[in-house]
């Protein structure tokens, strides 16, 4: 098996071939845990209460979640890129993830992630890397980006007050509090919190709100007593799965978004490693996120992409052994077989949720602006393209359902994804322009 060759001088206490010893990869892999966690858990429990999942549902789609998180850090960093990558559910998933699953079921989902996980893997495989890059540049990825904390901020919304478990309001003066307080302890971590602390502040506002509902009567506790201690996560747990044509294209798209951010974390991590980074690495490690992808349908998870924070993680700690990140993925693994462990993340109230993604999900929109602010110019022709793609984007997610109906099933759930809209629109006028 090729190892990754350094090409700089040396700018790590850990190389990424070096071995740590067992005890020390350990605390060091758990660091990469903590690090993805708060982010990581969030997309299941923001898919599953959106698409109105029972709270033993979400329990295992979390234990599944974490066990396919396992697995494709494993495979990335094994036979994928061998860069000290950590993947984790992508937040680009959540509006298709949302989408299928309210419209035709969780078996749609697994057969979307099945279908498009190979797809991704093919275009690694075959080294179609390159082509697809080309499509989207940094408009019509900043677009992408851009619209997809767009198309989240209902739900953000929602879970901050409580819609979904208590669309009467009964909760609402509760639910406001902790989702307030959440978010103020997540914006005040991330700010002003020094040390390794500074790198959590998802998990440090999830514990405060969490703790909080507690003696506010929000949080149940019920599933936690039901589930077993231990428990091995299924195959199909969904059901068989479902390979729908409207399903699989419209995810295409978050696959698309997905392999885009990787790339650029694999420059990002070469770049804090001091390591070489050529096509091979890069159509190794989509190879892998495809596979891993394909797993997380068979498990009945959600999507996977690389962890931009972990690449922090490897530049502040300046260890970047792969080995102590496939501990981290060993720990990933062990965690999801306490189907109990999984409960206590279900029963998290949805305020702690809105708390925590009201800002999470502007990030991801900020990033996007960001990126467009600087690798675009704004000349008439790209500002012209941008308008279009910003309004197909945010305005098509709002036609009727009783519209769509005219639309071919294609067509409509196209329209029902706002990414999808802009995306298509950018590249478009992109290309013809």
């Amino acid at each position: 098996m090729e190892n990754v060759e350094v090409v700089e001088n040396p700018v790590l206490k850990v190389g990424i071939e070096e071995k740590v010893e067992p005890a020390k990869a350990l605390v060091f892999g758990l660091q990469h845990v903590l690090a993805m966690f708060g982010a990581t858990v969030t997309v299941p429990l923001v898919v599953g209460g959106a698409i109105g999942l029972s709270g033993d549902q979400i329990a295992l789609m979390i234990q599944a979640v974490l066990l396919a998180m396992g697995i494709a850090t494993l495979l990335q960093t094994t036979i994928g890129s061998r860069y000290p990558i950590v993947q984790g559910s992508s937040f680009a998933f959540i509006p298709g993830l949302i989408s299928i699953g309210s419209s035709l079921g969780m078996a749609a989902v697994q057969g979307a992630l099945l279908i498009g996980g190979l797809i991704e893997a093919m275009i690694g495989w075959l080294g179609i890397i390159g082509k697809v890059r080309k499509l989207f540049t940094p408009l019509v990825t900043g677009v992408t980006i851009t619209l997809i904390g767009f198309s989240l901020a209902d739900v953000a919304i929602k879970n901050f007050f409580n819609f979904y478990a208590d669309p009467a309001g009964e909760t609402l003066v509760k639910s406001s509090a902790v989702a307030l307080v959440t978010f103020l302890t997540t914006v005040f971590v991330a700010l002003r919190a020094r040390g390794s602390l500074k790198a959590m502040p998802v998990v440090v506002g999830a514990l405060v709100g969490y703790l909080i509902s507690v003696p506010l009567g929000l949080t149940d506790f019920d599933l936690v007593k039901s589930l077993p201690v231990l428990g091995v996560p299924s195959i199909f747990p969904w059901g068989t799965p479902v390979f729908n044509a409207s399903a699989i294209v419209l995810l295409l798209f978050a696959f698309m978004v997905s392999i885009i951010e990787s790339v650029g974390d694999y420059h990002a991590i070469a770049a804090v490693t001091g390591s070489e980074i050529t096509e091979k690495h890069i159509a190794r490690g989509i190879s892998a996120e495809g596979l891993a992808c394909s797993v997380a349908g068979l498990l009945g998870a959600c999507g996977t992409t690389s962890y931009s924070e972990n690449i922090g993680v490897v530049a502040l700690t300046k260890i970047g052994s792969r080995h102590v990140v496939q501990a981290g993925a060993v720990i990933l693994i062990f965690l999801s077989l306490l189907p109990k462990f999984a409960g206590i993340l279900a029963s998290m109230p949805a305020p702690v949720l809105g708390g925590l993604t009201l800002a999470l999900y502007g990030m991801i929109s900020v990033t996007g602006l960001r990126l467009i602010k600087e690798k675009v110019e704004f000349t008439d022709r790209n500002t012209l393209i941008l308008a279009a793609a910003l309004i197909a984007g945010l305005g098509a997610p709002q036609l009727p359902q009783e519209f769509l109906e005219h639309f071919p099933k294609l067509i409509a759930s196209i329209l029902e994804s706002g990414m999808a809209v802009g995306a298509l629109t950018a590249i478009i006028l992109d290309r013809l322009l």
